[in-house]
């Protein structure tokens, strides 16, 4: 690794996870934009778009299909770099770090809940869920790991791997996982679109009760109302543009 690369991997290390304390926002993007090629030619999803939220506040995000909501998701959780403009997390500009330093300031920093659930096959919701804690280096992985299963209502599934579990206790598992390290910035991509009502207004429960009991900043991409209605803001993206208005 190139001495800058180191040098960025160690502030990334030693960043503080307390952004509240500086007065700044946890999480701010800054004339952003994303553009993909296509047979029929350059496709943009956003230009100049900007955004910016504060610790422990609640926002969520509509739209359209194809609107590029998840698009934008995985772009302020560092997943993926703009085409164009920034995004600082916890005072750092993530286009100045590479794949692995942008992973090690969101190790213990942030959740994800994503439509796809990205559980591991090989491993069962419990071994699933552990994960993350267990490579925090956390010796009670296996014990908040149960715990946190026992939350979405999945104590009797531990030892089921993910081909053994409906769509609905997938992403089940999938919540679990993203509450197990208590995350300062939790992104969600439609929570509750696999799950029934009861379910999902158990999870809609345990989103809130994060963002209430430990200031988790939570950032939600859905087309769930039950949801929105609960957030301290709702924004729409809507021709490449962030909105108050439903339009």
């Amino acid at each position: 690794m190139a001495a800058d690369s180191a040098s960025g991997l160690e502030a990334a290390k030693g960043a503080s996870k307390d952004s509240s304390s500086t007065g700044l926002p946890i999480l701010q993007a800054q004339a952003l934009g994303m553009r993909f090629a296509a047979p029929e030619g350059q496709i943009s999803l956003f230009e100049n778009l900007d955004f910016s939220i504060n610790a422990g506040d609640s926002l969520a995000i509509l739209g359209t299909s194809g609107s590029g909501k998840s698009t934008l998701l995985g772009l302020l959780a560092g997943l993926d770099l703009p085409s164009t403009g920034t995004v600082v997390m916890d005072s750092h500009d993530l286009n100045t770090l590479n794949e692995d330093e942008r992973a090690v300031l969101r190790a213990g920093r942030v959740g994800f809940v994503f439509q796809a659930f990205h559980l591991l096959p090989g491993l069962t919701a419990l071994e699933n869920v552990m994960l993350p804690a267990e490579l925090a280096g956390d010796s009670a992985a296996r014990n908040k790991a149960a715990e946190a299963l026992g939350r979405v209502g999945l104590s009797d599934r531990l030892l089921h791997y993910p081909a053994q579990l409906s769509g609905g206790e997938q992403q089940r598992v999938a919540l679990a996982r993203a509450f197990i390290s208590e995350p300062q910035i939790l992104f969600a991509d439609e929570p509750t679109g696999n799950l029934d009502h009861k379910t999902g207004d158990q999870i809609i429960d345990l989103l809130f009760a994060l963002n209430r009991d430990h200031n988790t900043t939570l950032i939600v991409v859905t087309h769930d109302q039950a949801v929105a209605s609960r957030c301290a803001r709702v924004r729409y993206l809507r021709n490449g543009v962030l909105t108050a208005e439903a339009g």
